[in-house]
């Protein structure tokens, strides 16, 4: 005996998916309360200190009281001497720490995702730094880099090469320190780059070995190209790092000899150590708009280039 299938009329088809409930287009699949204790957190430890500081930013303030003084805060800050300075230095430092850890980051990935010995430790080796306190890095390099006692120097001088005298040469303590965050930061950006790269599906660097392209020829026409977002990632992390570092210049320098390794976070410290409190929080706001001035746009040009890409 044969059993026919009989479909049912288009216009039965219609009814029942009348009666079906249709779901929202972008509609979440969770309540509105799931998102309550992240607002929560977001709002106590972004929104409110945020306003705040815009707040005192117009007052000279204590503990206690606050006077509004309007705009007399960040005239005062902009007259400062050693803000040109600080402004200067935080550009160049931002812009080398984040060039190098890019160019490293890319090439250490590179290396940890070929077939080498012991890949696993060396991943482990290149990020440890990134776990460690950067009061006690700074504190440990500011001994590495003494110019007569330093292990630096005494290993240079082992090969006869003289070393400069690191964080005792204006023209030497920025760029002293500078390196030393590449180090301590490289790993992060090593492990991002890793895994853009092993996202990339196998099948184009077999098809390109095929066609006899060298590795350099895979890494500009494969790696590079199709690792794009992760650049983007590294690039915006290391330049918000750079741009508003204070903890490793702080415990190496203090900003010093002189001026000459002070940035923008380490003027707003020292004007908060001498008591005038409405004045560093108007500095920090004034650097809080620098970075966003900044990043913003270099965020949305990256993000629409990859998505050109």
């Amino acid at each position: 005996m044969t059993i026919k299938t009989v479909a049912p009329a288009p216009a039965t088809v219609a009814r029942r998916a009348e009666h079906q409930p249709r779901r929202r287009k972008g509609k979440s699949p969770y309540p509105y309360w799931f998102y309550l204790p992240a607002a929560v957190v977001y709002t106590a430890l972004f929104l409110v200190p945020t306003f705040a500081s815009f707040f005192f930013s117009f007052t000279r303030w204590t503990l206690t009281d606050f006077t509004f003084i309007g705009l007399d805060n960040f005239v005062q800050f902009f007259q400062e001497p050693a803000l040109l300075k600080g402004l200067t230095n935080t550009f160049i430092y931002g812009a080398v720490t984040s060039t190098l850890k890019v160019v490293l980051g890319m090439l250490l990935a590179v290396l940890l995702t070929s077939q080498i010995i012991a890949r696993g430790y060396l991943r482990s080796v290149i990020f440890f730094p990134v776990l460690l306190s950067s009061i006690g890095v700074g504190i440990v390099f500011t001994v590495l880099m003494d110019p007569s006692k330093g292990m630096i120097n005494q290993a240079l001088a082992a090969v006869g090469i003289e070393g400069p005298a690191w964080l005792v040469d204006p023209a030497w303590a920025l760029l002293s320190v500078a390196l030393v965050d590449v180090w301590k930061g490289v790993g992060l950006a090593t492990v991002i780059y890793i895994a853009g790269i092993v996202s990339i599906p196998q099948e184009y660097f077999e098809a390109a070995k095929m066609d006899g392209a060298s590795s350099a020829k895979s890494f500009f026409n494969i790696t590079l190209p199709l690792a794009r977002p992760a650049t983007a990632t590294v690039i915006i992390l290391s330049l918000i790092g750079g741009l508003r570092s204070f903890d490793l210049i702080w415990a190496m320098t203090k900003g010093g000899p002189g001026f000459t390794s002070d940035v923008i976070a380490s003027v707003i410290f020292k004007q908060y150590q001498a008591g005038f409190y409405g004045l560093s929080t108007a500095g920090n706001v004034v650097l809080f708009l620098i970075v966003t001035a900044i990043i913003l746009p270099l965020s949305m040009f990256l993000n629409r280039k990859e998505v050109e890409q």
